[in-house]
This record gives structure tokens, sequence and C-alpha cells, in this order.
């Protein structure tokens, strides 16, 4: 299996995704896009992981590469590649099936319950968070759900959180992948996002409990597991 990144800022990489691809022998691959990498074409990867960042999912006039890596998603979801889109890149898969990406009512960073959908309640990778487990958010913006997609998951400050299209596709609107220094580089990079609100958790909250990142890190496997096979 062949597994290529896209990375729109340095502090958004694999992070705990990483080890999972190591340990099985996957090959990994990445565009560093902010570095002015070239993107790669549908026929160089199995799997396309898109990555979070700051930008919004309609910035195609401030960022000369979010065109081209709409196409290329387009094309990979079309060639029945497996994608997988966090934060930012979920929204980029909503945008490239037609739904709009939209500012959610309140900003969502911190750890924070979801739960499945009553259509995720009988999904596969839904069926993986029927105990309601407490995941690290940093989004201000929401996708909707596009047409043919299947709406997995949602949480109180955001409906929004999970949607599957067809097998292949995977859109995850919180952070799964976040290691603890991972954390520590998004709070270091982006600290003007943690302004108070009712759901926003301040930087000790959001680092203060390791146990929490190995329990994200456990469910992250269980969730490639179902996906990636």
């Amino acid at each position: 299996m062949r597994v290529h990144y896209l990375s729109h800022v340095p502090f958004e990489q694999l992070g705990a995704m990483e080890g999972w691809f190591q340990e099985r022998d996957i090959s990994i691959g990445h565009s560093l896009l902010f570095a002015g990498d070239a993107l790669p074409t549908p026929a160089d990867f199995d799997v396309l992981v898109v990555m979070g960042g700051p930008m919004g999912a309609d910035d195609d006039d401030r960022f000369a590469w979010m065109g081209a890596e709409k196409v290329l998603i387009r094309e990979s979801i079309a060639a029945g590649k497996k994608v997988l889109g966090i934060c930012l890149g979920a929204q980029l898969i909503a945008r490239v099936l037609g739904a709009p990406v939209t500012a959610n009512p309140e900003k969502e960073i911190g750890w924070f319950p979801v739960y499945p959908s009553p259509a995720g309640k009988n999904d596969s990778i839904g069926k993986l968070f029927a105990n309601a487990p407490a995941v690290l958010h940093w989004h201000g913006d929401c996708f909707a759900i596009p047409d043919g997609a299947v709406h997995l998951l949602e949480s109180e400050g955001c409906r929004n959180q999970a949607f599957r299209y067809g097998d292949n596709v995977l859109a995850l609107q919180f952070h799964l992948e976040l290691e603890k220094g991972n954390a520590e580089a998004l709070c270091d990079a982006c600290p003007e996002d943690l302004t108070p609100g009712r759901w926003v958790e301040d930087r000790q909250a959001l680092l203060g409990d390791p146990q929490r990142f190995t329990a994200s890190k456990a469910l992250l496997g269980r969730v490639l597991n179902v996906f990636l096979g």
C-alpha cells in the first residue's frame, strides 16, 4: 500500500498516523504544499490523506496550490482511491463533492465528545464512537454533508463531524492523529484561536491529560483498521 499525504502548514503533519503506517510497512510520500512541492497523480498512490490547516476551503485566490489540490482530490475519488480528510482536508473533500463550507456558529477547540448520528449508529466507523469519546477539535468552519454521503458523527458544538462517501472516502472534522507534541505545535502556531468561548478550552486543558492522547491514538488505529483494512 502506498500513502501520500498533503500538508498545508508545517505544524499539520501525519502525527500518530505515521507510526501506524510504518508498523505495516506502508510507503509514505508527501507534498508539503506550503513549501512548493508538486502534487502527485492518482497513479502514484493508493491512499490520499489530506491534512488540516488554518486556511478556508474556498481560499483558492490566496493559495495558488488549492485549486490544483481540489482537482487531485476529485480525480482520486473518481479513480476509487482511498481518500481521508482531516479538518481542512475534510472540508476540501466536501467542497469537491459539492457541499458548502461555512463558519460554524461557534469555534470548537478542545476535547469534546462526538457520537454517532442516526445513520452512523449502523455504520462500521460510526459504531466505533458508540461510547461518545472525547476527541480533540480545532476548527472554526464546518462542512455540510454532500449529497450521497452518509453523515456519521456529530457533537454538541458542531453537528457535522464526519461523513463517508462510498467505501473509499472518509472525512473527519476532528483530530485523532494529534499527539501531544503535535498539539503543542498547534497551540504555539495559533494562540489567537484560544479565545474564551463555550466550546474553547485553554492550553492547559488541551495539553494537560496525556491519557487523552493515548486514547485518541488507539481510536485512530481502530478507524484506520476499518477504513483501510
